[in-house]
């Protein structure tokens, strides 16, 4: 603690500033899980029990968490501020020759644990506990995943030798995934496979299928019926043959993982950096596009580092005067402007989203119109 923050106000402004932001991270986690077991009541039944309904959506709170430290963070900062202006304790490291830059310093040191913090609940421990809740909810009510869609789940894979395995080609397949089961067990299997003049090849059709180990789907109970055109003197007015054969269970080499059709059941916006990073490059490998998953992407690396800018949000509040408002107002502008951030960083990747922006430069306006903002109502109070 020394050693990282080597004056005695820093560990005093550090203290101060984490247990402000522990109880409030704690008041409105609790809040969150507490709505969340209200939804998650009319799920109940069968062997679907209460006990295990609240240890779902207890699991689910290392994601809600890391959604909600910037904002913690804001309000607990804006507390610890406007009780050192009431005090004048602010005024006195002033006067002792705290200025603005020795504060945004310092700021940023104690922002850096909570960034550390930010990214473990969001790579690692929240995507973990979240399967982790699914699987429990899915083994207890015997359900399974399903897409938005009533056809199942969409997915575009590379063309292979005709056996699905072997060298990729020129062309295309087209597979669609009815329901992914709890165990990554996929049912309800077509595969159209096309050349690369958009020639239908093949239609194939399984009733399951496993991912195993050395990266090769198990498909059972195949029907695959291939088209050949036979040769014609008019090329306008090509004719086909079809030959439909059934198969017991066949191997067949793809890039779509279950990790892959896993990610096409959550939003971008729940994913890691890492998930979405390697789905990036699945869509960009098969020409699609990748402007929302790159939107998200890049939101997920600047997120932990918006709480610097909400912690140099709250800094103005320590200039205010006593005279300028109470400690309950300044908290609640302290929520407002959390809330506006918010809304405005969802609002801000949806207008990118349909102008096509850039990606990073999406992702990178709230936090820094925010931290603009910041630093000119500080050069604002620190001259009143």
């Amino acid at each position: 603690m020394k050693f990282f923050f080597p004056f005695i106000y820093e560990r005093y402004l550090a203290k101060q500033i984490y247990a402000a932001f522990g109880f409030i991270l704690f008041a409105l986690v609790a809040l969150f899980l507490f709505f969340d077991t209200l939804s998650e009541l009319g799920s109940v039944k069968g062997q679907y029990t209460l006990p295990l309904a609240f240890l779902h959506v207890l699991l689910k709170a290392p994601s809600r968490i890391s959604e909600i430290i910037p904002i913690a963070g804001l309000i607990g900062s804006i507390y610890v501020f406007a009780m050192l202006a009431s005090q004048s304790e602010f005024t006195i490291l002033r006067i002792a020759g705290l200025d603005i830059r020795r504060a945004l310093t310092t700021l940023a040191k104690i922002s850096l644990p909570l960034i550390v913090l930010t990214l473990i609940m969001s790579e690692w421990l929240g995507p973990y506990t979240e399967s982790l809740s699914e699987k429990i909810r899915m083994k207890a009510l015997g359900s399974s995943f399903s897409s938005q869609f009533k056809t199942g789940i969409w997915v575009k894979d590379r063309l292979r030798d005709e056996d699905g395995s072997g060298p990729i080609r020129p062309g295309v397949r087209y597979v669609n995934v009815g329901k992914i089961e709890q165990d990554n067990e996929i049912k309800s299997i077509r595969m159209y496979e096309f050349d690369d003049a958009y020639r239908l090849l093949s239609i194939r059709s399984a009733v399951s299928g496993r991912f195993d180990r050395s990266g090769t789907w198990i498909l059972d109970e195949v029907t695959e019926t291939r088209f050949k055109e036979t040769k014609q003197s008019d090329p306008l007015n090509p004719v086909y043959s079809a030959n439909t054969l059934q198969y017991p269970s066949i191997s067949l080499n793809s890039e779509v993982t279950p990790q892959i059709l896993g990610v096409l059941l959550v939003s971008p916006e729940k994913m890691s950096i890492f998930s979405l990073g390697r789905f990036i490059t699945h869509l960009q490998g098969n020409k699609q596009d990748t402007q929302r998953h790159s939107i998200a992407f890049w939101k997920k690396v600047i997120y932990p580092f918006t709480i610097f800018v909400m912690l140099t949000l709250a800094l103005p509040f320590a200039y205010l005067k006593v005279r300028a408002g109470s400690v309950g107002i300044k908290v609640f502008g302290g929520i407002m402007l959390g809330m506006s951030f918010q809304l405005f960083n969802s609002l801000f990747s949806n207008v990118g989203l349909l102008g096509s922006w850039p990606t990073l430069l999406t992702a990178l306006i709230p936090p820094m119109t925010y931290f603009i903002l910041a630093i000119v109502g500080l050069r604002w109070v620190s001259k009143a």
